[in-house]
This record gives C-alpha cells, structure tokens and sequence, in this order.
C-alpha cells in the first residue's frame, strides 16, 4: 500500500525532496506548501477507505489459494 502510493506520487514527492535538498530546519517553512501536497497525495492510496480495499483483495486471494 505505501510503496503503490508512492509510485503514483512520484512527481509529487520529488518536488518536495528538490526543495528539501539542503536544507535543515527550514525546510518546515520554506517546503510547507510542498509538504501538503504531498501529504494530500499519500493520504489519497494510504486512507481507511484504500486499506480496506486492499485487505479485501488480499482475502480473496488468499481464500482462493486454500
């Protein structure tokens, strides 16, 4: 679930990394933006809604192997 998350959002964690490059603290204040888009992206594969897809997947393969 997490690694399919942050597959799709590549483009958008990378912007973030690229303005963390170098920075320390401030990279709370100077990546703010960027660190809520990316926070917004995971959230979208990572939420109760998403996990409960995958664990129904995972029963049902898991079901058909027995």
């Amino acid at each position: 679930m997490k690694a399919q998350a942050l597959k799709e959002c590549d483009p958008i964690v990378a912007k973030f990394a690229e303005c963390a490059k170098g920075r320390t603290f401030s990279v709370i204040w100077a990546c703010r933006a960027q660190s809520k888009e990316t926070n917004a992206c995971l959230h979208q594969y990572t939420n109760d809604e998403a996990f409960a897809k995958y664990k129904k997947l995972y029963e049902e393969e898991t079901s058909q192997k027995l």
